[in-house]
């Protein structure tokens, strides 16, 4: 994952922090927001079920397409991995073909963005 410079614009910012209180309030593994054309918001977590398994980034950019959004400006995902999953980054490419995705651990530093 390519590094990049730990200063985020004040919107990045809050995606990270979105996407980190989304995964303490339920304790999941990783935690995900997204902003779309809008500036809207969509926060979620990594759904485990026994007949339903979803990234939170997965999630997150299901949350805004089914609330109409059309393009996403940014992401980012919370998780203890250095790396980003390939399906919630394969989501986020369906609504933005290189919009950053920036990938944080769980005190919310930033460990690198991808934009590919």
């Amino acid at each position: 994952m390519p590094e990049t410079d730990t200063a985020l614009s004040a919107e990045d910012t809050k995606l990270v922090t979105l996407a980190r209180s989304a995964r303490a309030r339920v304790g999941a593994a990783e935690g995900a927001a997204v902003r779309d054309q809008d500036g809207r918001t969509y926060a979620a977590a990594t759904v485990s079920l026994p007949h339903l398994s979803l990234t939170a980034l997965q999630l997150a950019v299901a949350s805004a397409a089914a609330s109409g959004a059309k393009l996403l400006e940014a992401a980012a995902v919370v998780t203890e991995t250095a790396e980003l999953e390939n399906e919630g980054r394969a989501a986020v490419r369906d609504l933005a073909p290189a919009a950053p995705i920036h990938v944080a651990d769980p005190t919310g530093s930033i460990c690198g963005t991808v934009t590919a």
